[in-house]
């Protein structure tokens, strides 16, 4: 792998003094899994390029591993490694240029402590979110950025692009500053390290980004990614960068959804708000952008999901999102769509089981028509997040007068469950072990009863189109279900408990799989809102219904769906009751 560095700066071999390796000679750095070596293709007056070449050999690789964690795949052996800039290529520029990072130079004192014209070319760069995510990465750093896919094979065009890029930065920027952010950055647009994530790594990012990542607006998603989505590390990072910059610790990112550590596993995971801020796996692979042939759309640059709003604030049931339209984050119009959906019921008392750290409690503050909010969760640490997000101490009285946050189990019984309009579920079914949801069902809806149930859950159907993606959505969920297993559940409730339910697609709703994230609407039997339609049918507002009053037929038995989404009769069966 190779890594080039030019400058224009009179006299240009000067850059050897900056990095302290001399333009003269080829110079060599053992690693544990092969040699660095550093030369100069060019040096002259008015141009001067130093090239870093790795030659990373597979075998020693693969020694240089934990072996309480082997592994017998021919991948080990058979991969990118040797030949694209990763973490190997950022730990080697960090030893390499280990007094260059720090901006020393005694010879030229002047010239390092300030910016100089660089030219920093990567020519195979694994970069998960594609073009877009490199300018997001370093366009807020002062780069002009030229970012090209390269193609999965030249030969074939109609393949498409692989997940490489060809990266060239150009800029006046400070050599120490260049330095420290490529040895941050590559990891991050890997999204990928050859070593254990330990504790010291988040000394070596508050080191390394010391003086640009408080203030970089990605700087969420760059600690996350570099700390290899380890909470407890994250956690701690983000403290640090507020006392860096500006930002209360909260604000650098939304602290609780989703902890990628099992962290908040010593309950039941009832009552655990889903997929809000942290990345899940199903996240970074929306980061990535979808499978060759899916309908899902181009790169969504990293944060965002290929999704167009539709009915109640989900997708549109074309399938695919047309060129030139807003791209949003999966967990945008999941809330919206909860929103949307409340609103559409002319619910005024709302109560969040499972509110992680207030996000659908702060959006229905900001909205006077909802009279009574209420917030639950399992985690203490999840609601006092949430008072901090939503400014409990500074909050003014008519809206504290309107809230209440409380800590409960979802399969525990809880009077305080009892008197609203609506409740939902946003990404919580999913956290709880499969023997207990029949006492969530039991609480939720025989005994609490809310005149309305909103429950959304991952599509486990549509993982394929996420192609890193290995196993769940999510090291906690317990299952995911089919979009089958999910009516079949419903329809359970359902015969059990007097409901009705009508289901909504959330995300690109694709032909094949479905659509990400489904939604059910439950609603007791002479409740008011709801779309009209009939068994089994499509209405007009995007919804398919299966049940109910209010234009609807009552499900009193077991309704079964195809797994393409279509609803019929049937036993009820899939899922994990």
């Amino acid at each position: 792998m190779l890594l080039t560095i030019s400058t224009t700066v009179r006299p240009a071999t000067d850059l050897g003094f900056l990095l302290h390796k001399h333009p003269g000679r080829v110079q060599e750095f053992g690693q544990s899994y092969g040699v660095a070596r550093v030369l100069y293709p060019e040096a002259g007056e008015e141009r001067c390029t130093a090239a870093l070449m790795l030659d990373v050999d597979p075998i020693r690789l693969v020694r240089s591993r934990d072996r309480a964690t082997p592994d017998y795949t021919l991948g080990q052996y058979v991969n990118d490694r040797p030949y694209a800039a990763s973490s190997l290529l950022a730990v080697a520029l960090a030893d390499v240029f280990r007094t260059a990072r720090t901006g020393r130079c005694a010879s030229r004192p002047e010239l390092a402590a300030g910016p100089i014209p660089l030219e920093i070319t990567l020519p195979v760069l694994p970069c998960r979110g594609g073009p877009g995510l490199a300018h997001r990465l370093f366009e807020p750093l002062g780069w002009r950025v030229e970012a090209t896919a390269l193609p999965l094979d030249e030969e074939f065009p109609e393949w498409g692009d692989s997940r490489y890029v060809r990266l060239v930065l150009r800029g006046e920027v400070r050599l120490a500053d260049a330095l420290n952010q490529l040895y941050v950055l590559l990891p991050v647009l890997d999204d990928a390290k050859h070593y254990w994530v330990a504790p010291d790594e988040v000394d070596k990012l508050i080191r390394a980004g010391g003086s640009w990542l408080a203030s970089h607006p990605d700087r969420g998603l760059i600690t996350r990614r570099y700390l290899g989505r380890r909470w407890t590390l994250t956690r701690t990072a983000f403290a640090r960068l507020a006392e860096i910059g500006d930002d209360v610790e909260e604000d650098l990112e939304p602290p609780v959804e989703e902890d990628p550590a099992a962290e908040l596993a010593t309950e039941d995971h009832a009552g655990k708000d889903g997929e809000d801020g942290e990345d899940t796996a199903a996240e970074r692979a929306a980061e990535e952008g979808p499978v060759a042939g899916s309908s899902i759309g181009e790169d969504p640059a990293a944060k965002e999901y290929a999704g167009r709003s539709g009915p109640a604030g989900g997708a549109s049931q074309e399938g695919s999102t047309p060129a030139g339209a807003v791209r949003r984050p999966l967990n945008t119009l999941r809330l919206e769509a909860v929103l949307a959906t409340l609103e559409r019921l002319d619910a005024s008392t709302v109560i969040d089981l499972g509110c992680g750290s207030g996000r659908l409690v702060g959006a229905l503050l900001e909205r006077p028509r909802f009279t009574r909010v209420t917030g639950v969760d399992v985690s203490s640490r999840a609601l006092a997040f949430a008072a901090r997000r939503l400014k409990l101490d500074r909050m003014p009285e008519r809206r504290r007068e309107r809230l209440e946050l409380f800590q409960g189990a979802l399969t525990y019984t809880d009077a305080r469950f009892a008197g609203y309009d609506a409740a939902v579920l946003m990404e919580v079914v999913e956290h709880v072990d499969p023997p207990r949801l029949d006492a969530l069902e039991r609480v939720v809806f025989g005994t609490a009863r809310p005149g309305h149930v909103i429950v959304t859950t991952p599509n486990v159907e549509h993982n394929v189109r996420y192609e890193s993606l290995d196993g769940m959505r999510h090291p906690d969920h317990r299952f995911e279900w089919t979009r089958a297993e999910f009516r079949a559940w419903a329809a359970k409730v359902c015969g059990e408990y007097g409901y009705r339910v009508e289901f909504l697609p959330i995300g690109d709703d694709d032909p094949e799989v479905g659509p990400p994230t489904q939604m059910a609407l439950f609603g007791l039997a002479g409740a008011s809102g709801g779309s009209g339609g009939t068994e089994g049918s499509a209405g007009t507002d995007g919804f398919v219904s299966v049940g109910g009053a209010a234009g609807h037929t009552s499900v009193r038995g077991p309704v079964s769906a195809d797994t393409d989404g279509r609803a019929g009769t049937g036993d009820a069966g899939g899922g994990d009751d």
